[in-house]
């Protein structure tokens, strides 16, 4: 072999060296691709597996896992003792309300003012109260003569009043009709919605279960007695006082309607004054009539004057043993006529009044007595001047 051929032959040392690192050059690259691979498959695994179990295989891989521990109990919430104070409804406001204006219906409060406790004994200290019910159209002109009679005396008396829709006016502040007015309705001469606003005043006064006796006024009504007289008059009285008679004339049994058999009879037929006064029980039974107060409704159309005839005729057939069959509020018929006569300021006198506070006699609680009136109608409210003036010493007012 010639130089020339020596110089063109590669040697086998060279060759091996360059195949060496040709396989390793290879060997890397097939382990970064898979290397590469792999990476991207786990990523894309992880990211498919919801985060806590991620987390968990994770922690699994540093450290050894935790406990699982279960979720901590809720805290009991403690009530605010001070403001559950104050929402608190207790007694007093069940029995004896602050506020005598209410969202009831009428037969919502009926309903509500019919309820009565199976105890009789009382787990609070109860001062009897008469509820003074006025049944006005608007105003009460007699106001300052009623706030003398009033005066010295809280405690022992509710007013409630019952006065036109229409009258937007409202006593001042201080005065002893302030808030005093219940939810009313239009109430006309002579027809149902008189006896149903007489049952609705009743009612609002049922919810204070102090009161126990009730006399209904009008607007035209005063005073013949001071205060504490009248009260003893009535809280101490066994008989209730609801004017009933039976009047055989055409403006009595000439007004009954024969379709009211046989749930009243001609014969049971009563007339009366509609200005009563009654105790807690018998106000009860008036508001909670459901037998013959729908007959009333039903049949007593508008002549026949519901106000005069349906309590006289109610009392009568029910109550008949414990009523006295009169009226304690004083009214002049005399003169004739469906209205009674009026008193202007020139017709008040001593000798009027007197007339009015002593001019008759009754029965009372047995016994006779002059004191037969303690209310008198219907004064017009130009007399106010001249009743101030004589209150303190004929009517025994404290000034």
């Amino acid at each position: 072999m010639t130089n020339q051929q020596q110089k063109q032959s590669p040697r086998p040392s060279m060759l091996s060296s360059s195949s060496s690192q040709l396989f390793r050059f290879l060997s890397n690259f097939l382990l970064f691709g898979l290397g590469l691979a792999v990476g991207f498959i786990s990523s894309f695994y992880l990211k498919a597996i919801p985060f806590p179990l991620q987390a968990s295989k994770i922690s699994f891989l540093s450290s050894p896992p935790s406990p699982v521990l279960p979720p901590p109990s809720p805290q009991p919430v403690v009530p605010n003792v001070t403001s559950v104070a104050k929402e608190r409804v207790g007694l007093k406001g069940y029995v004896e309300p602050i506020k005598v204006m209410h969202d009831m219906t009428d037969e919502e409060l009926l309903w509500r003012a019919s309820m009565v406790p199976r105890i009789k004994s009382h787990p609070y200290r109860r001062v009897p109260k008469v509820a003074f019910l006025f049944l006005t159209r608007g105003p009460l002109a007699f106001s300052p003569l009623w706030e003398m009679f009033f005066k010295g005396h809280e405690g022992f008396y509710s007013i409630y009043v019952h006065a036109d829709p229409s009258f937007n006016e409202s006593a001042p502040e201080g005065s002893v009709f302030h808030g005093r007015r219940v939810p009313s309705k239009v109430v006309k001469w002579g027809q149902l919605s008189m006896m149903e606003a007489e049952r609705r005043l009743l009612a609002n006064a049922l919810l204070d279960y102090s009161n126990q006796r009730f006399i209904l006024l009008s607007e035209s009504c005063i005073p013949l007695f001071n205060f504490s007289t009248i009260y003893s008059y009535l809280i101490n009285s066994t008989q209730t006082y609801v004017s009933s008679y039976d009047d055989p004339g055409p403006n009595g049994r000439g007004r009954y309607n024969i379709r009211m058999k046989p749930r009243v009879k001609l014969q049971e037929w009563r007339k009366g004054s509609q200005w009563f006064e009654v105790d807690r029980a018998l106000a009860i039974e008036i508001i909670s009539d459901e037998k013959y107060f729908p007959v009333f409704k039903k049949y007593c159309r508008p002549s026949c004057y519901v106000d005069e005839h349906y309590l006289s005729t109610f009392v009568s057939m029910r109550f008949w043993w414990r009523n006295a069959n009169r009226s304690l509020t004083w009214v002049d018929w005399s003169k004739g006529g469906p209205h009674p006569a009026r008193f202007g300021r020139l017709d008040v006198t001593t000798e009027l009044l007197e007339r009015m506070r002593n001019g008759s006699t009754c029965n009372y609680n047995g016994r006779t007595t002059s004191v037969c009136f303690l209310f008198a109608r219907k004064f017009l409210p130009n007399s106010l001047t001249r009743l101030m003036r004589f209150a303190p010493r004929v009517l025994g007012f404290q000034t």
